[in-house]
């Protein structure tokens, strides 16, 4: 079914409460295993079909964010969904206290239990309020950066259409872009302080209610960490300073010299990586996504099957308009066995970055669609994010397509671009780390952890103090920091299991897909560590996985240096 037509129904909180309150009684009062298995099977059909309409409405809110109708459904579903999440809490107590827990587990396995095991710990009806209010703050966030209506070059233009300029190679022109786009910032800085403030201190009430003494312990449960603690993550951000940081700072020094400019770098004269200019597409939108088409044929018969689909039903929006929601998302329609990918192409390399990015989350949701229950479809994120990374990679194979005459800058750009990430991520879940910490802190403190840290994680930047980026407020950019807290972490322990994967296929392209359809197929029957076991890959919590990934991207950086 195409998505124009799929019908959206407003979840009606009374029924799926009347509903749930009959399903609890069966499961309570099931004599057998089979019977409390059928009404575990009706209660997550009756979840999915909530999560479709709620999916729906959050997507074409994205979509259109002046839509008044699914403005006002979004408003009623970030009413709804803490009330929808309590009941949902008091079924999965049911069901890890069944007495038929051991023939449930052996039948959908282990794993759903321990997360909802931990469900139970991060969430509490005592903290509805809050939660609706933090929703409430979300939504205002994602619709003040929708509304940036910035005049450049002749025209108003949005966040996502800056994009090309904040990338030129016209010095004058880039440089104007980023003080241009961070002007909007900068006049909307008291709105993203007071929001940020609000939300931080709604969240650190929450967890103080659940018995927490922060919102970190509480932000770990609900990311659904469930084979790793803080203090993993604190010794992958040791090793990130260790080997990623060096050799990043080595390559922006090279860059600096190949582009002429003054190091350490500005935030506008960083984004310049080559002095003819950034890679770019060599045609239009259209043509990207028929490249992108032509990829999946060739990867494999269940690529081509799922791209297929994507095309006839309408499963992307991906230009960027006015009243759009900034950024780009995957998400699915349970009911349809169908995925959607949402985003804002730009006219930049980050638009074959969506194709293949995006995708990736898309393939491995179609590949889970049948997985019942649908818990078990999806891991968590940071394994989530592994099947959209990887794929990035693997999309390789077409950048001359993609790209044409930039191919090559193009492929050396995305290396070091995967590279250099990984610290700059890792400073975001750090920095999040420390505003939990402290929860009374003021906006400036804020402001100036981000500077601190900034020293520590990219030290070719330089805070020349123009306007927000120059200032050191770039954060409050970072949607996730609002939206998703400690969400951002998950990207960098992926992109380090990508790397492995780009490091086998430097080898063997074969080898290295097969590895990667055995983790898509696991979907969420395991957790992460599992994952990168059943891939034959290294945790990133070796620090052994990041020196050799390091080592050998920095290697072939080297060999095909531009």
């Amino acid at each position: 079914m195409k998505f124009s037509e799929m019908k959206y129904e407003r979840p009606d909180v009374e029924q799926i409460k009347a509903l749930a309150a009959q399903i609890q009684k069966d499961f309570a009062d099931a004599q057998t295993a089979q019977a409390a298995e059928q009404a575990f099977l009706q209660w997550d059909r009756i979840s999915a079909h909530t999560d479709t309409m709620m999916s729906l409405a959050y997507t074409r809110n994205s979509i259109d964010t002046t839509d008044a109708f699914y403005e006002q459904e979004v408003e009623y579903i970030d009413e709804i969904s803490p009330v929808l999440a309590e009941l949902e809490q008091s079924f999965i107590r049911l069901l890890t206290e069944s007495p038929f827990r051991p023939q449930l587990e052996e039948k959908f396995g282990k794993l759903m239990f321990l997360n909802g095991e931990l469900f139970l710990q991060s969430f509490s009806p005592a903290i509805i309020p809050e939660t609706q209010e933090t929703n409430k703050l979300e939504t205002a966030y994602q619709k003040l950066i929708a509304s940036a209506q910035i005049d450049f070059e002749g025209e108003t233009r949005t966040i996502s259409q800056m994009h090309p300029f904040k990338e030129a190679a016209d010095d004058d022109l880039r440089r104007r872009a980023w003080m241009a786009e961070g002007g909007f910032y900068h006049d909307h800085e008291a709105e993203l302080n007071d929001i940020y403030d609000k939300m931080v201190h709604l969240r650190h009430q929450m967890a103080k209610k659940m018995g927490y003494d922060n919102f970190v312990q509480l932000g770990y449960l609900q990311m659904t960490r469930n084979c790793y603690t803080p203090r993993d993550i604190e010794k992958f951000r040791q090793a990130v300073v260790r080997y990623i940081v060096p050799m990043a700072d080595r390559l922006y020094r090279e860059q600096a010299a190949r582009t002429g400019m003054a190091y350490p770098l500005t935030f506008a004269d960083a984004a310049l990586h080559f002095r003819d200019g950034n890679p770019r597409p060599c045609g239009s939108a259209e043509d990207i996504l028929q490249t992108g088409k032509a990829l999946y044929h060739e990867l494999s018969d269940e690529t081509a099957a799922f791209i297929d689909m994507m095309f006839e039903n309408e499963l992307m929006d991906v230009l960027s308009k006015k009243g759009k929601a900034g950024g780009g998302y995957c998400t699915q329609f349970a009911d349809y066995k169908v995925p959607f990918i949402f985003s804002n192409f730009n006219g930049t390399a980050d638009d074959v970055e969506v194709i293949t990015h995006e995708a990736g989350h898309a393939f491995a949701f179609y590949t889970a669609r049948d997985i019942v229950p649908a818990a078990n479809q999806s891991p968590t994120m940071e394994s989530c994010e592994i099947h959209s990374m990887t794929m990035e990679f693997f999309g390789w194979r077409k950048s001359d397509a993609f790209f044409g005459n930039d191919s090559k800058k193009f492929r050396y750009n995305h290396l070091f671009s995967a590279l250099t990430f990984i610290p700059y991520g890792t400073m975001v879940d750090h920095f999040q780390h420390l505003v939990y910490e402290h929860p009374s802190a003021t906006p400036q403190e804020r402001h100036d952890f981000w500077k601190k840290l900034l020293g520590i994680y990219m030290p070719w930047l330089k805070l020349d103090g123009s306007p927000f980026y120059g200032e050191g407020k770039g954060w409050q950019r970072q949607t996730h920091i609002y939206e998703n807290p400690f969400y951002y972490i998950d990207y960098c322990l992926a992109q380090t299991a990508a790397l492995e994967f780009w490091v086998i296929m430097q080898r063997d392209h074969d080898e290295a897909w097969q590895r990667y359809m055995r983790l898509v197929r696991k979907a969420g029957t395991q957790t992460f560590t599992q994952l990168l076991e059943t891939a034959g890959l290294k945790s990133p919590f070796d620090e052994e996985a990041l020196r050799e990934v390091a080592s050998a991207a920095e290697h072939w950086l080297n060999e095909n240096s531009i």
